[in-house]
């Protein structure tokens, strides 16, 4: 069976340090894995002008529209933004504001994030979690970021493949434990209270 991950990531420029940290997940995940795994990569900075446009209409043009169903209904999303002003990027916000609501629930989510200095590191935690949270996802416990010294210098590019491997085990063991059908709603099939205090009461 094959492992369906989506691949976001929203750095601007090209190359991006965003970008070779997504492949870098990707390729760690796809190793721990094993097997068949389909690995989508969507930059955002293609999708730029329809993402502004779709903010304005409440609709997606065609490229946007693929993008967004490449992740919604992929098994697992790997999502990495750089950090600007203490905070995920306007463009990697904007993708996630046009989807549609509850459509990332329950999915399983490693979350990166890139940056000059090691003093952003914090916002992985104090806003791409709660991002996710909010949208309801599973976010592994492990988030990895990368500042402009983790690549490469002075041995610490083996700190970053550290970070990276751990949350990639994460990652895969929620991937292999997720149901084949993520749940649209815990709260659907729910016991009426007048139920429930009847049944108490009977007691």
């Amino acid at each position: 069976m094959t492992t369906r991950i989506a691949v976001v990531s929203a750095g601007l420029s090209q190359p991006s340090s965003t970008r070779l940290l997504a492949d870098r997940l990707a390729a760690a995940t796809a190793r721990e894995l094993g097997g068949e795994v389909e690995l989508d990569f969507i930059d955002l900075r293609d999708h730029a002008r329809d993402l502004a446009d779709n903010l304005l209409t409440g609709f997606p043009a065609p490229s946007l529209r693929a993008a967004i169903d490449k992740v919604v209904t992929a098994d697992g999303l790997i999502a990495v933004t750089p950090i600007f002003s203490a905070s995920y990027s306007g463009l990697f916000k904007t993708f996630f504001d046009v989807l549609e609501p509850d459509s990332l629930a329950a999915m399983p989510v490693l979350a990166g994030a890139t940056g000059g200095t090691e003093r952003h590191s914090l916002a992985l935690e104090h806003a791409v979690r709660p991002l996710f949270a909010y949208l309801r996802s599973i976010v592994v416990p492990t988030a990895v970021y990368a500042a402009s010294t983790d690549w490469g210098a002075h041995g610490a590019d083996q700190a970053l493949n550290n970070r990276i491997d751990r949350a990639a085990i994460e990652f895969s063991a929620l991937l292999l434990g997720a149901t084949a059908t993520r749940p649209s709603d815990p709260y659907t099939d729910t016991t009426p209270f007048e139920d429930l205090l009847a049944a108490n009461l009977s007691h």
